[in-house]
């Protein structure tokens, strides 16, 4: 089994000095990685943003969770990630995206494609970013995009390449991801109607179970070298587990899913319980699923770090 790793996903900060400090104080705490999402809101634009984290700390790794792949040119998105690895002293991560919110391409004046397509592009531009960040001249021609004798520079300093995560839920990106990634990025949500409508129905155990047996599937020979990754969706600590399972079902009940207290306590997205619960579940996730890297949200990062002391194999 791959050893344990626990990183944090970071929108951003008021200045300077504040973002330093969540940069430091999640490396205090232990955490591997600090990653930082991708999303025309009131987020930092990934990539300039975990290069100052990794400014800022010594070990701490870095990457984007995830970019949308619509929003760049996979000639710039190898050339980013080149530079960003070389600037962060090869700590850098590149985790990459179909896309799912359509009102963010509204925004920005960009069509909002069917699903299969938006995967589609995705592999047509993990292709191009591989190829790039591995040193070779790439001429590329595909239905979405066209490269003619391009080659980066700098080179990335970890070789060949800066790990990739893919990360999301449906069945062709797990596939993708499967078979291009390093790192497979499992949601648990599908977000139809253009990101409005949150399907959480692959947090359930059997959906689990079927989707990482997917991915073993597609991955084929490579898959004993892929790390599974789950992003954590809600982390509370607590002596009342079921108690807390129960309130936060009624609470997505009404807005989400029609998930049971029991189903929550399950499913690898939601970590619910004791710090010596939940070190349980997780030795117990690993061994059914697999998932040895867990990433949570900022405002959790605090109370999940006695669980990552407890299972950091570092």
């Amino acid at each position: 089994m791959r050893p344990f790793r626990f990183g944090v996903n970071v929108g951003g900060a008021d200045t300077r000095a504040a973002w330093t400090e969540k940069a430091r104080r999640i490396e205090q705490l232990g955490y591997s990685t600090l990653t930082v999402p991708d999303h025309l809101a009131d987020f930092f634009a990934p990539i300039p943003a975990v290069v100052s984290a990794a400014a800022a700390t010594t070990r701490l790794r870095v990457g984007t969770n995830v970019l949308n792949n619509d929003f760049r040119h996979p000639v710039l998105v190898a050339r980013e990630a080149a530079t960003a690895d070389v600037l962060t002293d090869g700590r850098f991560q590149l985790g990459l995206g179909a896309g799912y919110m359509k009102a963010e391409y509204d925004q920005a004046g960009l069509a909002f494609d069917v699903g299969g397509t938006r995967v589609e592009r995705l592999a047509e531009a993990v292709t191009v970013i591989k190829a790039l960040l591995a040193g070779e001249p790439v001429d590329y021609t595909g239905r979405h995009y066209r490269v003619r004798a391009h080659r980066i520079h700098p080179r990335p300093v970890q070789r060949p390449r800066p790990p990739i995560v893919i990360g999301g839920n449906g069945p062709r990106l797990l596939t993708l991801a499967a078979r291009e990634a390093d790192i497979v990025g499992l949601t648990g949500i599908t977000f139809a109607r253009g990101g409005t409508e949150p399907d959480m129905s692959a947090w359930r155990t059997a959906e689990v179970d079927r989707q990482v047996r997917l991915v073993r599937e597609a991955a084929g020979a490579r898959h004993d070298t892929l790390e599974l990754n789950a992003l954590v969706q809600r982390v509370i600590v607590t002596d009342d587990r079921r108690r807390a399972a129960a309130e936060l079902a009624a609470e997505w009940k009404a807005r989400t899913a029609a998930l049971t207290a029991e189903e929550l306590l399950e499913a690898p997205y939601a970590l619910i319980g004791t710090v010596d619960q939940l070190v349980e579940d997780l030795q117990r996730r690993r061994e059914r699923w697999g998932l040895s890297y867990y990433v949570v949200f900022e405002r959790f990062a605090e109370a999940f770090a006695p669980v990552v002391a407890r299972l950091d194999d570092r």
